[in-house]
């Protein structure tokens, strides 16, 4: 048993020729905040700080599709989305179509430990953020130029890119663009501390051109995020699908009622969705680690107390992360 975490930024059809200025800051931030997650489980934090913890770092890197990084609505603003969950008392919280709060993951752990609810969006999660007084910046923070392209290239396309490698108009006969829609994925951590706690937080700005309003699985329990006493389980992708397929708690289902261990729930949750549509990161109680995806990558790090560790983008090329 120990402890163990994992984590998540992204899954999707990443080419491998992503240049190095686009892949190598990603891994950065995985490789730091897996550093920071296993300095905090060894000093004895519990696991629902743990995963705030990363995924507030995560939210603070534009080289993500979630806080900083956020992609663009069809009206080009950013309406982000986040939830938490404590495996072993359920509670949770979650948050959608913010506009203005620095850590979405923060408001909604702030949901769940000061309301006597589960779910706040628009104007009223808003409004809560500001009785709370969390950090909020002015929406144009959120709006960066890259994102502004993108918007640009997806609204010429017609289309919400959920893809990383979707050719653009005028371009189905030659290779992938270079701009790879990378920020199409979520972010996330999942961890189970030294005294079994379970724990799992995500975060989203959603998808590009999506429409305003739209709410994707990153918010909903039992979609995109999950936990209980058996696992905790954090899932990116294509959102419809993965509230289809109610993947996150799915993983779980597996374990309760069929008794599959987490890597075998896992995967055959994952092989349940069409292809190229889902990735995830799971922990058991068992202190077990699982990342599986069907799609191209994922870009992915766990550790254990055990001492393996890793970080990663596609199959064949993890590197140990030294932890």
């Amino acid at each position: 048993m120990g402890w163990a975490i994992a984590l998540h930024g992204g899954a999707g059809d990443i080419p491998r020729s992503l240049p190095p200025e686009r892949r190598d800051p990603r891994l950065a931030t995985l490789r730091r905040c897996l550093h920071l997650a296993t300095a905090a489980l060894r000093a004895g934090r519990p696991a629902l700080d743990v995963v705030e913890l990363v995924v507030r770092e995560m939210e603070d890197c534009p080289h993500f599709n979630a806080g900083r990084g956020s992609v663009l609505t069809t009206d080009g603003t950013v309406e982000m989305e986040a939830a938490v969950m404590d495996g072993n008392t359920m509670r949770c919280g979650a948050v959608s179509g913010l506009s203005t709060v620095v850590n979405a993951v923060s408001l909604a752990r702030l949901v769940m430990d000061k309301t006597p609810h589960i779910y706040l969006a628009f104007d009223g999660a808003e409004a809560f953020a500001r009785e709370q007084g969390v950090m909020t910046k002015d929406p144009s923070h959120f709006i960066t130029e890259e994102n502004k392209e993108r918007l640009r290239q997806a609204k010429e396309a017609n289309r919400v890119q959920i893809d990383y490698t979707q050719p653009m108009k005028g371009q189905e006969s030659q290779a992938p663009p270079k701009d790879d829609n990378s920020r199409i994925g979520t972010v996330g951590c999942v961890a189970i501390d030294s005294a079994g706690n379970l724990a799992t937080a995500t975060s989203t700005g959603g998808l590009v051109n999506k429409m305003v309003g739209r709410i994707g699985d990153t918010p909903v329990i039992g979609a995109g995020t999950y936990a209980n006493r058996l696992c905790a389980v954090s899932a990116t992708g294509k959102g419809e699908a993965i509230i289809r397929h109610t993947v996150a708690r799915d993983v779980a289902a597996m374990m309760e009622h069929g008794g599959l261990s987490l890597q075998d729930a896992a995967a055959r949750v994952v092989g349940g969705v069409p292809p190229g549509n889902v990735g995830l990161v799971a922990v058991s109680a068992a202190g077990e680690v699982s990342m599986v995806y069907n799609t191209t990558g994922m870009f992915r790090a766990c550790a254990t107390e055990g001492g393996h560790s890793e970080v990663a983008i596609w199959p064949d090329d993890v590197d140990d992360a030294s932890c």
